[in-house]
């Protein structure tokens, strides 16, 4: 079953073909062995028989007739209306070692039926390079040498039988072919516009063709997209009036502090109060950035490298130590300002953790790889997956001052994802944690 899976091909239109032309060929191999077992040997024995015949009459003429004009009359017509030519050789005697019979069915044939009609030692020679049939009889006074053209022994209907073979197995593949790919496009449409969706881009000209199970395949992913679509609206409405009602609240009690008197405000630690907003503020926005992902925005090519620049820049301005490797261009279509929140999160993630970021970008083939890197204390094995997890947090203590809510890492992932791409952690060389964003183009 190994040996099967290696050789069967992995495409539905090469399995559905195989599948096709296998049986086909099958049955043509099998008629082709009850062609040439029954009607290629009835055939090839009836010209044997026929050359035979003519031979052995030939040959009782010429023993009949003592008159040598009435012989040559004998070989004159065997030539013109018979095709055979016929000497004789007085004294002559066969050689011990006959010609060495070729595998063909017809030399096979031929000699069986020579054998049946004559009493006389012969010798049968296929291989003449003059594309002549010899056979040679001893009789009592000499050896009678017969020529004659070996396409006596040749049937059209093998080649017509051939032709159409062939033929028809030609036309049918070019059927097949045709018809196969008419076939698996509209199941190749769907996967593009599920792809197309898994990435985030629309195909606003999708709509269910082919087969009828394959139109209920497109029609089930057309109404899979719509609940999809109308949750994500949903959240999106139900987190914007969230986001409402949660600031409205904060907003007043900025104010309060704001119109506190002097006295109040020595008596009252304002700022503490102030900076307690602002980080709950700070979270807030996670939480909803989170839970909003990417609605709202729709793909446009963008320079990579150009966005990895504002990002180094946005970090240094925050007193990292950024150092950046990308190329000159690297144009792919993405969501920028999804896509600038994942870099940012993984960039300001690594700054966070360590003294000097590397962040570098390549292309390969159709896909993108970013790198971001820290020399800070790194991530334990067992530890690399769940850093992706929302409101996961390393520092045990939650607080917020040492480390944010724990959704930035879990953002840049869902950013990745809904790129069609994904986020590994691993160790790096310069001693921290190696975060790689892999992108299709």
């Amino acid at each position: 079953m190994g040996l099967l899976r290696k050789v069967t091909p992995r495409g539905l239109f090469w399995r559905s073909l195989l599948i096709m032309l296998v049986p086909l060929v099958l049955l043509q191999c099998v008629v082709a062995y009850i062609f040439y077992e029954r009607h290629w040997d009835t055939v090839s024995r009836r010209l044997a028989l026929g050359i035979a015949g003519d031979v052995v009459y030939v040959m009782r003429e010429l023993q009949r007739e003592d008159d040598p004009v009435e012989r040559q009359w004998v070989l004159d017509t065997a030539r013109h209306e018979m095709q055979i030519d016929i000497t004789l050789e007085p004294g002559s005697i066969l050689p011990n070692d006959a010609p060495r019979l070729s595998s063909r069915i017809l030399d096979r044939v031929l000699y069986a039926a020579i054998a049946e009609r004559l009493v006389y030692p012969f010798h049968i020679d296929t291989r003449r390079d003059d594309k002549k049939l010899s056979i040679r009889i001893q009789l009592r006074d000499g050896v009678l040498n017969v020529l004659t053209p070996q396409k006596r022994m040749d049937s059209s209907t093998t080649y017509i039988f051939v032709l159409w073979m062939v033929g028809t197995s030609l036309v049918v593949a070019a059927l097949a072919v045709v018809f196969l790919r008419n076939q698996i496009r509209p199941i190749r449409r769907l996967v593009d516009a599920a792809e197309a969706f898994g990435k985030g881009r629309d195909v606003a000209d999708f709509k269910p063709t082919g087969a009828r199970e394959i139109r209920q395949a497109a029609s089930a992913f057309i109404q899979m997209r719509s609940r999809i679509r109308r949750h994500l609206d949903q959240r999106t409405e139900m987190l914007a009036g969230v986001s409402h009602d949660l600031r409205t609240p904060l907003t007043r009690i900025k104010l309060q502090l704001a119109m506190l008197d002097d006295a109040t405000r020595a008596a009252t630690d304002v700022d503490g109060i102030g900076a307690d907003i602002a980080e709950m503020e700070h979270m807030i926005d996670e939480y909803l950035a989170f839970a909003r992902g990417q609605e709202g925005e729709m793909p446009v090519t963008v320079d990579l490298s150009a966005l990895l620049a504002e990002v180094a820049e946005d970090a240094r301005d925050q007193g990292a130590d950024v150092e950046l490797t990308v190329p000159k261009s690297l144009d792919i279509p993405i969501r920028p300002n999804a896509m600038k929140r994942c870099l940012g999160n993984l960039t300001e993630n690594a700054a966070y953790f360590g003294r000097h970021v590397r962040v570098s970008a390549k292309q390969t083939g159709n896909i993108v790889q970013v790198v971001v890197e820290d020399d800070g204390p790194g991530v334990p094995d067992d530890q690399k997956e769940n850093v992706f997890k929302p409101f996961y947090r390393l520092d045990e203590s939650r607080n917020p001052n040492t480390g944010g809510a724990g959704l930035g890492l879990a953002i840049a992932r869902d950013v990745a994802r809904g790129h069609g791409g994904d986020i590994r952690m691993h160790d790096s060389d310069m001693g921290g944690l190696r975060a790689i964003l892999r992108l299709p183009v």
